[in-house]
């Protein structure tokens, strides 16, 4: 079976570089899935799962934000943060999750940053369903 080569590459330095059969991807439209010899574009990711699956084995991680580049064979995301299952801690992304919910929907604190708690929700959200 053909593969496609996906490189994942955050501001420390790669974080995967590996052959796959096919990658689920958090598009900011949705969903979509690539697989190999897959048409070029470019588009941006929003807060998600990645999934990564080889030989009927999924590797599952969290990813927020970034931006995909597609090519026929290649596939390059360019995210801040990307964590595996393993990486997270599924405690302290219930109590960000909760903490966030609190300042955006039960603060009467005009000072709070909406659009900080938001993106703190999306990716404690994001965390937490890579998970499980």
């Amino acid at each position: 079976m053909k593969k496609i080569h996906i490189e994942l590459i955050m501001p420390e330095g790669k974080k995967i570089d590996e052959m796959v059969d096919s990658i689920n991807v958090p598009g900011v439209d949705g969903d979509f899935e690539i697989l190999p010899d897959h048409t070029p574009f470019i588009t941006k990711i929003r807060p998600g799962t990645l999934c990564l699956n080889t030989n009927n084995k999924t590797t599952k991680y969290a990813i927020h934000d970034g931006f995909i580049t597609v090519d026929k064979d290649k596939v390059i995301i360019i995210s801040e943060i990307a964590e595996s299952e393993k990486e997270i801690d599924l405690n302290r992304a219930k109590l960000s999750k909760e903490r966030a919910e609190k300042r955006i929907f039960n603060s009467k604190d005009e000072d709070i940053d909406y659009r900080r708690a938001e993106v703190s929700l999306h990716k404690a959200v994001a965390r937490i369903n890579t998970i499980g």
